[in-house]
């Protein structure tokens, strides 16, 4: 079997106004394709930065996600960045609550944490 790359990333979110916000004002996705599913209920909104492409579902009422404790499944989304420090200033300054940054103890390479708006952790990777 040969994988070649991550075709895209799935996210459900619950705010349609704060989701699109943090992920295309914030985050800097562009909108690729908006679609409103009525059978559904839901919105799906396909977004990409350079390779990375994310399908962001807007289920309203949709249950919380289990962060603490950890539940089983994908455990957060790593975006591989230039300079940690300065993307983490960056969110700061729009206003995204970011961890102290530190030393992953097996890459030796920097890293934070910050959540988007129903809490889904996302890391920034040196």
């Amino acid at each position: 079997m040969k994988l070649d790359t991550m075709h895209h990333i799935a996210i459900i979110g619950s705010d349609y106004e704060k989701s699109k916000k943090f992920y295309v004002d914030i985050l800097g996705f562009e909108v690729i394709r908006e679609n409103c599913r009525e059978d559904r209920n839901d919105y799906k909104i396909d977004l990409r930065q350079g390779n990375i492409e994310i399908e962001l579902f807007i289920i309203p009422g949709c249950p919380k996600r289990l962060s603490y404790p950890e539940a089983n499944g994908l455990r957060h989304l790593a975006f591989k960045v230039e300079s940690v420090e300065e993307m983490a200033k960056e969110l700061e300054k729009l206003g995204v609550e970011v961890e102290p940054i530190r030393i992953d103890e097996f890459t030796g390479e920097q890293m934070t944490f910050f959540f988007d708006p129903d809490g889904l952790p996302l890391e920034l990777h040196g």
